[in-house]
């Protein structure tokens, strides 16, 4: 006897469409903190949030949960809007800072976070575009070693590498600076 398989709220056979309210809550804050850490400026990265979930939106019949994940497919098109992006604009923006942490901050911590965020934003640049996009990623975007292995299409060992080896040259440039 076959069952039915069970289809999840975010995963629809291509022919109907996903809840794209719940997708857009569930998603949101890792496409912006991909395009926080890939691009930097605050606005410019809600710009390209929001070209990207347009274009999935635009997009939606295309979309089919047997050939990937949601979150895969629309990073796959936020990669493709950073490209666009820098086509366009020949040059990176390093970020000022990332959100800031919730709760009662002193103007001393906010400072001292500010420099940091500062600092940061140099090292991250003398990166190479890929550790900085695998960075960006891993960290600003949230997802695993597979995920980023399957938008990139590097083998999921060699994105840990490339990942360990970008932290360790962060940490050793981070402790030489002041």
């Amino acid at each position: 006897m076959m069952t039915k398989p069970q289809i999840l709220p975010w995963c629809k056979p291509k022919s109907a469409e996903a809840d794209f309210e719940a997708l857009y809550r569930a998603e949101l804050p890792r496409i912006y903190n991909f395009f926080r850490y890939r691009i930097g400026d605050g606005p410019m990265a809600e710009d390209l949030t929001s070209k990207t979930f347009e274009k999935a939106w635009r997009r939606r019949g295309s979309y089919a949960c047997d050939l990937a994940a949601f979150s895969t497919w629309l990073f796959t098109i936020a990669r493709r809007v950073a490209i666009d992006h820098y086509r366009r604009q020949k040059t990176e923006t390093p970020f000022e800072q990332l959100a800031s942490s919730a709760g009662e901050e002193t103007p001393e911590s906010l400072a001292e976070q500010r420099a940091d965020f500062a600092r940061l934003s140099v090292l991250l640049a003398r990166l190479a575009d890929r550790e900085r996009e695998l960075v960006a990623l891993k960290y600003g975007a949230g997802l695993t070693n597979r995920a980023i292995a399957g938008l990139t299409g590097l083998s999921e060992s060699n994105v840990g590498v490339i990942l360990f080896r970008a932290l360790n040259q962060l940490r050793s440039q981070w402790e030489e600076q002041p």
